[in-house]
């Protein structure tokens, strides 16, 4: 099961949390809303670096989402971006339902690295903010909802279960979920694949095309002809996340795919994802993972 971690985050925002997956696991997590297995959940303010999903089976009481109050109802499955701020629930044990976080790394190694490049993949579009105007909150039609949790809860059991091929099962029974998620989202969404956030667009295209070379904030603020301060306010408000947090991850991305897709030193993965110094690389491979580059590979292995 991954596992999550509080990452720095700046005095005054509410505290933001990433998924580190376990070599070798799905980096997916399904967790039943309401029971033991979210008591160790923060019941305040917060924010994911990674996507997820939120379905209520049942609906009573508040949720809060990017500052606006919603009222829980039975069939609603709410999309969370990266980066979103999570208020606390109200009345929670009178809503039963399941949330399921995921990286993704999850969909296989052709899902493109860039946030804003989302909003092309068929899947993860919806988790693309296009208007600021929060997660979108898609009611799951009655006669779809028995199927709907039959879906998470097969994911769940593949997960929890690890019968063998549990692996590929966890990842058709999550695209499966998601295939229906983007279908509910189409009307609503529109043209959010093609919304108007250019500045966002160019730091993105900016940070996959050069993030196996050397590549810091003020490099992205001058190729996008901004300043490094307009540049950081700017990410930071519309993703939850800062330009060299976003490096490292798309840096981070094709290093997991690397060590266990093929079969070079640990040096020349890091060369290849823009680390050309391999201490400085297992360093920061280590503190995002919780194990160094070669023993991540080991245990992706075996």
């Amino acid at each position: 099961m991954p596992t999550t971690i509080r990452v720095r985050t700046p005095r005054g925002l509410p505290a933001t949390y990433g998924l580190v997956p376990a070599p070798g696991e799905p980096p997916v997590w399904v967790w039943p809303l309401g029971t033991m297995a979210t008591r160790d959940l923060p019941r305040d303010e917060h924010a994911h670096e990674f996507p997820g999903l939120v379905y209520f089976e049942t609906g009573a009481g508040t949720v809060t989402l990017a500052g606006r109050t919603h009222e829980i109802r039975a069939g609603d499955v709410y999309v969370i971006p990266p980066g979103e701020v999570i208020g606390r629930r109200r009345a929670p044990g009178h809503a039963s339902g399941w949330g399921v976080m995921f990286t993704p790394d999850a969909l296989g190694p052709e899902v493109p690295g860039a946030y804003l490049a989302w909003r092309t993949h068929p899947l993860l579009f919806p988790f693309v903010r296009g208007s600021g105007s929060g997660p979108l909150g898609l009611p799951v039609p009655p006669a779809g909802r028995a199927a709907f949790r039959d879906r998470i809860l097969a994911l769940q059991r593949e997960l929890t279960d690890r019968p063998e091929g549990y692996r590929e099962a966890a990842r058709a029974q999550l695209v499966l979920i998601l295939v229906e998620v983007s279908r509910l989202a189409a009307d609503l969404v529109g043209d959010q694949r093609a919304d108007q956030e250019p500045l966002l667009a160019e730091v993105f295209e900016v940070i996959e095309s050069r993030y196996a070379g050397s590549l810091s904030l003020r490099d992205v603020a001058r190729a996008v002809s901004v300043s490094p301060g307009h540049l950081t306010t700017t990410v930071r408000r519309r993703t939850g996340r800062t330009v060299q947090e976003w490096i490292t991850e798309r840096r981070m991305v094709q290093a997991r795919r690397l060590l266990v897709g093929s079969s070079l030193p640990v040096a020349e993965v890091g060369r290849r994802v823009g680390y050309p110094d391999a201490g400085y690389f297992a360093r920061v491979f280590g503190r995002a993972h919780g194990a160094s580059p070669a023993r991540w590979r080991q245990s992706s292995a075996r």
